[in-house]
């Protein structure tokens, strides 16, 4: 059976994607639109306009032309949306990179998308430096100064006027984020005008980040959900205040000084809001309501959080490869729910269907979530076979969540397909097991693995951050109370820290790399 939003479809601009972003700067456009957190300093809407448009100018000089690929090899600071836009104006295509990247990793990145310049900052130049000589880039742009790159300045200085560049939006390419998927190495999401102008469009109706509002904008901008809402605060009025990193102590204050009402997070943000001191040292009264999303987050965790912020915390549920969104909490918080992703949004279509068979599942039935929708990308970048693999004839993309509908038509999402634990003939959720971990008081964080067993196939392995004096068994046999028999942690050791992504998510090929080591030793 087909699933579908309750809410009627909305109506799609076919236009290109900073003309939508930027329609209304001449409304608000001597406020500020970015502030850089740690030092104060900050762009009005019309410097961000009025810049991107120069950006786009200056490539042109240079003979960047439409489809041409430019890479942004940065931290979130405020000028990153005048390079993205400026780019974007020029008919080029953004390909964002993590600052995490090894010169390896961003080399080859750039070798993919064929990106003939790229933007860094000077702690990173010799990364970029490395890196784009062993691909074909052109020019290695700073912001700032440094050594053999060409200051960002310096494509500000020009009264030119931006090119006139006829774009197609839903053919032609806006930009290349890199995800994983479903599996394997990541790979370039090809995102065009059209679908991320709908990921947007597609949450018109929910009332944040508001006009005047102020968003703290840690999310990584190389990620879908920090570059889209970065872009949803420069479409509505809202000022993003910018962390080049997350730093607990600078956010709280952060969200104390420009009294942040909405949050916008991933689970360990939710964790320490949750349970850390720190937080009791700061007024976060003017908070009213946490959003979560990038990877599941527990409803003990979410209830807690609430209890201590005395705001509503939902989550919802994204993809980059649909642009933004599949689901989110209703527009109002008081309909907003503990332990699932709200509603789908508008436009969206879904399906539950057997892991094995294929066959379509009903209500409360977990099965792997398929969905449609107008911001479904066109296919990973150079790679048909993965694109195949992930997008079927109809046009279904094939999330790789574990997912169910309950009678409500609330999606809640069990695990990822490529994580689940075969234990013996059952399947095992790493993420419902952490969760039961994460209850305990001396457990700070946690994470859990299937390693192999040669009676069971797998057992699950907890790796658990302590914060008290619990030992290894006693936690275990807290989770055995609280979980079928075949869902029991088997083996736990204690981590200083879990690794995890920038948004969030559990980086559990480290901790198999850990356990494969540990069992050849």
């Amino acid at each position: 059976m087909i699933y579908r939003s309750p809410y009627p479809d909305v109506a799609i601009p076919e236009i290109a994607y900073s003309d939508y972003i930027l329609a209304d700067v001449d409304r608000w456009a001597d406020q500020p639109a970015l502030i850089d957190g740690p030092s104060g300093r900050s762009l009005s809407f019309a410097q961000v306009r009025g810049g991107a448009r120069k950006v786009a100018a200056s490539l042109a000089a240079r003979g960047f032309a439409k489809g041409d690929r430019f890479a942004i090899f940065c931290p979130n600071l405020p000028e990153y949306a005048i390079a993205f836009h400026g780019a974007a104006l020029a008919g080029g295509v953004v390909t964002t990179a993590s600052p995490l990247l090894t010169a390896d990793e961003l080399a080859a990145q750039l070798n993919d998308t064929g990106a003939r310049f790229l933007l860094t900052v000077p702690p990173f130049i010799e990364v970029a430096r490395q890196a784009a000589a062993r691909a074909k880039v052109e020019e290695l742009f700073v912001l700032g100064q440094a050594d053999g790159a060409t200051p960002l300045g310096a494509l500000l200085a020009t009264d030119a006027a931006p090119p006139a560049v006829a774009i197609d939006p839903r053919e032609d390419l806006l930009v290349l984020p890199y995800s994983s998927g479903t599996s394997g190495r990541p790979k370039g999401v090809m995102l065009t005008h059209y679908n991320a102008v709908a990921a947007l469009a597609q949450l018109d109706q929910w009332p944040d980040p508001k006009a005047g509002e102020r968003v703290i904008a840690v999310l990584p901008f190389f990620h879908i959900y920090g570059l889209q809402l970065l872009n949803a605060a420069l479409r509505r009025g809202a000022c993003s205040v910018t962390m080049p990193r997350f730093d607990l102590e600078q956010y709280l204050r952060l969200i104390e000084q420009h009294r942040v009402e909405a949050l916008y997070t991933v689970p360990p943000m939710v964790l320490a809001l949750a349970r850390h001191p720190l937080v009791d040292s700061f007024d976060l009264s003017c908070v009213r309501k946490v959003g979560c999303g990038a990877a599941p987050l527990d409803a003990a965790l979410q209830t807690a959080a609430e209890a201590r912020l005395k705001a509503r915390v939902g989550q919802g549920l994204g993809m980059t490869e649909v642009g933004l969104a599949i689901a989110a909490q209703p527009p109002d918080a008081a309909d907003w729910r503990a332990g699932d992703c709200g509603l789908l949004l508008p436009n969206m279509q879904a399906r539950i269907v057997d892991v094995d068979s294929g066959a379509d599942l009903g209500p409360n039935q977990p099965g792997e979530l398929l969905v449609r929708g107008p911001g479904v990308m066109r296919g990973y970048l150079n790679n048909p076979e993965a694109t195949r693999a992930t997008i079927d004839a109809d046009g279904w993309l094939h999330s790789g969540d574990i997912a169910l509908f309950d009678d409500d038509g609330r999606l809640h999402v069990v695990d990822r397909l490529k994580e689940l634990i075969k234990y013996k003939a059952y399947q095992v959720a790493p993420a419902a097991l952490e969760g039961v971990l994460l209850q305990h008081p001396a457990v700070a964080d946690a994470a859990v693995i299937g390693v192999p067993d040669a009676a069971a196939g797998e057992i699950p392995k907890a790796y658990v951050v302590p914060r008290g004096s619990a030992s290894a068994e006693e936690i275990m046999a807290f989770v055995a109370t609280k979980v079928a028999p075949y869902e029991r942690v088997r083996a736990l050791e204690f981590i200083d820290a879990i690794p995890k992504a920038p948004s969030g998510k559990i980086l559990r090929r480290v901790l198999r790399e850990r356990a494969a080591g540990q069992a050849a030793a």
